[in-house]
């Protein structure tokens, strides 16, 4: 009989390992809840139209990377691939918006990619959604709270932020 194993590119957390994601979370928490930002969760597994219509149909992601199927009621079901679009999902559905939700999550994301060194198929992320706030200012201090956690976790001097931009709908047309 074969010996069953943990699917290729998924790892364990395993006991001597949670301390430090405790560690983490605790301190990914506390500097969150200082700058305002409530906690939300959201299903790991979503709509297959959630992902394509926010992510878009034609992107490796939606075309490659993600983990969909059809369950017992034959709709296409995914493993979130990542935070944005759930959150979202969730404040439109709950009605958040009008209140400009200040908000922030953590979980693991699931990717179907070839597994190499430092990159799995299912991965943790932490992010940080602030809805209904024009300008750069959110911004500005979004970056800042980046460079607290660094300098909180003591690994700001071993790590580089890298900014990019998809423009705005009109730069995007050109």
């Amino acid at each position: 009989m074969k010996k069953i194993q943990s699917i290729r590119g998924m790892n364990d957390l395993l006991p001597d390992q949670s301390p430090v994601w405790q560690y983490l979370e605790d301190k990914v928490r506390n500097l969150f809840e200082r700058y305002g930002l409530a906690e939300i969760r959201f299903p790991i597994l979503e709509s297959t139209d959630l992902f394509k219509r926010s992510i878009g149909e034609v992107t490796d992601i939606v075309e490659k990377e993600m983990y969909t199927f059809l369950d017992r009621n034959d709709e296409s079901v995914t493993l979130r691939p990542e935070g944005t679009a759930g959150c979202v999902r969730a404040c439109e559905e709950a009605g958040l918006f009008r209140q400009s939700p200040r908000l922030w999550y953590r979980g693991p994301m699931f990717r179907y990619e070839r597994p190499q060194k430092g990159r799995l198929r299912q991965f943790h992320q932490i992010g940080a959604e602030v809805f209904g706030l024009d300008g750069p200012d959110i911004d500005a201090e979004l970056l800042i709270l980046t460079d607290r956690l660094w300098k909180e976790l003591g690994i700001a001097d071993h790590v580089t932020l890298e900014i990019n931009s998809l423009g705005t709908s009109a730069d995007r047309a050109l």
